[in-house]
């Protein structure tokens, strides 16, 4: 998916700051010295997507800003984060910047001290444009980008909402009516489901470790809750069976084959070339979806919050940042690009691709930035979203063991294992991992 709709330019015209502006929307003369690192040569890391698209489409004006050059590469998530890890670790990455993703790495990144503290930076105006400052982050975002001693270790980038994405004209040809309920979503699924014609009703990630992210906002509406007041994990309850049951059930009954190997990617697929009817996954997927060259559906989706459980109705949230690696040798231009990336020139763009929800309310809450929004049904689903969002994983410093754990027993289950069972065995691994974690 390297081509998130290439004429994106056309949708920007007339809604970016120029001339006397600065790309921060405030006059030139009070932006610090964003000249001062001419020269420097940064190298960044990015995880595959639509935010790095973002950065990488229009990085060539904080070159002519700065005079910084920037060299970074997108690789998929997954081998990013490993990649990341390894380096890091070494304490000599081949990066400066870094795309780092807040519900696997957050507790690991500050444990290890991996990134530089922003904090001081932030207060300097020689390296900070006057808009840029805490109180425009949302909550969540803050949570996300500070440690426990309140220190700024990255700047918030791009919030995910998951959002239910389903296929209008399917829905219509079966009349079925859009699920307001999990149950109802069930229904809709099977009634959608004709594999003789390789219609189905629902696809999501089925992979290990991926699953997670689909599990979660099943998890949340039945009323689960991942860790009690003393930290110990709590997924395996009724709420999890429960969660499970249906995950297994829609996997199972109403999803296309081979669904226990998709990730977002091959999720993706089947919903672009309207195979499946629909699809619960982040919401920064807007631009394959509505891109002619990439999408056999253009026009034809629909955007809505996911469906409410018998306990509640969440949206699972996940979050990225961008933060510079302590051991850079250039943290000060580092910053420069950072700040760059998350400001409201770039978020503006992002919202209005459908890429992304940037963290700052100055971009969510400006009136011309959202009439520029080209699908306000996307738009409304990720605005109600943002007020129904719940941390997607455990705060826990083994994340991906648990994400991995958790996650096979899932894709256990869609070969039949029973969901109680395969949750019980799956915690009992986990404990102790995360015992030792918090002592460590």
């Amino acid at each position: 998916m390297a081509h998130f709709g290439p004429t994106r330019r056309s949708l920007l015209q007339g809604t970016l700051a120029t001339g006397a502006l600065s790309l921060t929307g405030f006059p030139a003369r009070a932006e610090p010295q964003w000249k001062k690192y001419a020269g420097t040569k940064l190298e960044v890391i990015l995880a595959k997507g639509p935010r790095g698209d973002n950065l990488q489409k229009n990085i060539k004006e904080f070159t002519d800003l700065t005079g910084i050059e920037v060299e970074s590469e997108q690789i998929p998530e997954q081998q990013q984060r490993q990649k990341a890890v390894i380096e890091l670790a070494s304490g000599k990455p081949s990066f400066d910047v870094i795309h780092l993703s807040y519900h696997v790495q957050k507790r690991q990144f500050e444990k290890a001290g991996w990134l530089a503290d922003m904090s001081g930076y932030m207060k300097d105006p020689n390296l900070t444009a006057p808009d840029l400052v805490e109180s425009d982050f949302s909550a969540a975002g803050l949570q996300y980008a500070k440690n426990d001693k309140g220190q700024m270790l990255s700047l918030p980038w791009s919030v995910d909402y998951f959002i239910l994405y389903y296929n209008k004209e399917l829905f219509q040809k079966k009349g079925v009516a859009v699920p307001k309920t999990l149950d109802e979503m069930v229904g809709a699924a099977e009634k959608l489901t004709d594999p003789k014609e390789g219609a189905f009703g629902f696809v999501g990630r089925g992979l290990r470790n991926a699953n997670m992210a689909l599990w979660t906002n099943f998890y949340l509406n039945y009323g689960g809750e991942f860790l009690d007041n003393k930290g110990n994990i709590l997924s395996d309850g009724p709420e999890g069976v429960e969660a499970t049951k249906l995950y297994q059930t829609l996997l199972t009954k109403a999803a296309p084959p081979g669904v226990a190997g998709f990730n977002w990617m091959e999720s993706m697929a089947s919903f672009t070339q309207g195979r499946s009817a629909m699809w619960i996954d982040a919401d920064g997927w807007a631009p394959p979806l509505e891109d002619p060259s990439a999408s056999r559906i253009v026009g034809k989706v629909g955007y809505a919050v996911v469906p409410a459980g018998p306990k509640g109705q969440y949206s699972s949230t996940y979050g990225d940042g961008i933060g510079i690696a302590a051991a850079s040798k250039n943290k000060e231009a580092a910053y420069l690009l950072c700040q760059w990336a998350v400001s409201k020139a770039q978020g503006t763009r992002l919202l209005q691709a459908g890429g992304g929800v940037p963290f700052r309310n100055s971009v969510l809450d400006d009136p011309e930035v959202r009439k520029g929004v080209k699908n306000q049904e996307w738009l409304q689903s990720v605005v109600d979203s943002a007020k129904i969002s719940k941390l997607g994983l455990p705060v826990v410093i083994p994340v991906a063991e648990y994400r991995d754990l958790v996650g096979a027993a899932l894709t256990a289950t869609l070969s039949g294992g029973d969901p109680a069972t395969e949750l019980k065995k799956a915690h009992e691994q986990f404990r102790p991992i995360l015992e030792r974690s918090e002592k460590a």
